[in-house]
């Protein structure tokens, strides 16, 4: 696997690379001093010199390479005795516009992975629990002056990647939501998805051998349950269920049997057609244990499935989406 270290001469970094190259990973190694560079060859590495904190010279420099992973390891701490937000003023900037660069180039060259450094020192978590703290542990919503700048940091870096975007095709199509269903248990496919295209999208993928193809048209799902297209039959609903590890029930909106078409739905959540029926809004509040309601999107469009990509965190709308219909997306998916 090719991966790519910002930060790679960093106290982490100069530990993380030769154990990289050691497991048979090709490791390109960032600096922004080129003097370094004899010492990512000693690591292993190959250098790569380019400033974080300028986009372009980023963008070029993961360009090239064209990485499968990125591991960001940028800080700017060298020789800092006691830790101050003046002293960490770069740092936050690497872990703001630094993480947003690195992204935005790895989006442009399909990175499959982005791994971030976080932090753990003291007034970051909150004072609930025990001493050892994980990432599932709360940060502190009210924190000292002196680390508001740097919580403020690590939650845009937490925010930025909430959900890490995997390039890829489906079937050799790039329509790819028509052809995927997928919560947080498993993903179902086409069953004309290739080997190649499971292996991008990782773990937990599993074609459904049924005429019904376009899965993500005819599945809509959350971590409660799942509304499909009446057209499955039994031994469909039966994969469906084990894949998903929700119940599952047929059903159409708005008369339409292509439900995830004309539906959205999350954890939170779920917006759907205009159209859809009283008896069909209830199985779907039934199925998927969520408020539901109607909407638009994308200045009129009904089939909202296809203008909302959503999950538990956030939302991407079509460009023409009206703040009316911007309003009724956020309230029907919970995001508040």
């Amino acid at each position: 696997m090719r991966v790519f270290v910002a930060g790679a001469t960093g106290a982490i970094g100069r530990q993380l690379v030769p154990r990289l190259v050691a497991a048979g990973h090709e490791v390109h190694g960032m600096t922004r001093s080129e003097p370094k560079q004899p010492m990512l060859r000693g690591l292993g590495a190959v250098p790569v010199v380019a400033d974080a904190l300028d986009p372009d010279q980023v963008a070029e420099a993961v360009g090239r390479v064209r990485p499968d992973v990125i591991v960001h390891q940028l800080t700017a701490l060298a020789g800092v005795e006691r830790y101050t937000e003046r002293d960490a003023a770069l740092t936050n900037r690497l872990r703001t516009e630094g993480t947003d660069y690195l992204l935005s180039a790895g989006h442009a060259v399909g990175v499959r992975r982005f791994v971030a450094q976080g932090i753990a020192t003291y007034g970051v978590y909150m004072r609930t629990g025990g001493p050892i703290k994980s990432e599932e542990d709360p940060l502190e919503t009210t924190p000292a002056r002196e680390m508001r700048e740097t919580l403020a940091a690590i939650r845009h870096l937490e925010g930025a990647l909430e959900a890490t975007p995997v390039v890829t095709h489906v079937a050799h199509s790039t329509v790819v939501g028509s052809l995927i269903a997928m919560n947080s248990k498993g993903i179902l496919a086409s069953p004309f998805i290739e080997e190649d295209e499971i292996e991008t999208i990782g773990d937990g993928v599993y074609p459904l051998p049924h005429r019904l193809s376009a899965v993500g048209n005819n599945v809509l799902c959350n971590d409660q349950g799942a509304v499909v297209h009446p057209g499955y039959d039994d031994e469909a609903m039966g994969v469906i269920q084990e894949v998903l590890g929700v119940p599952v029930v047929r059903g159409t909106i708005a008369g339409i049997r292509t439900v995830g078409s004309v539906a959205v739905a999350t954890n939170k959540g779920a917006v759907c057609h205009p159209h859809a029926r009283p008896a069909e809004m209830d199985l779907l509040k039934s199925a998927l244990r969520v408020p539901v309601m109607i909407t638009t999107a994308n200045y009129g469009a009904a089939q909202v499935g296809a203008c909302i990509v959503a999950n538990s965190h956030g939302a991407v709308v079509g460009s023409r989406t009206t703040p009316i219909e911007l309003g009724r997306i956020e309230e029907g998916l919970g995001l508040f």
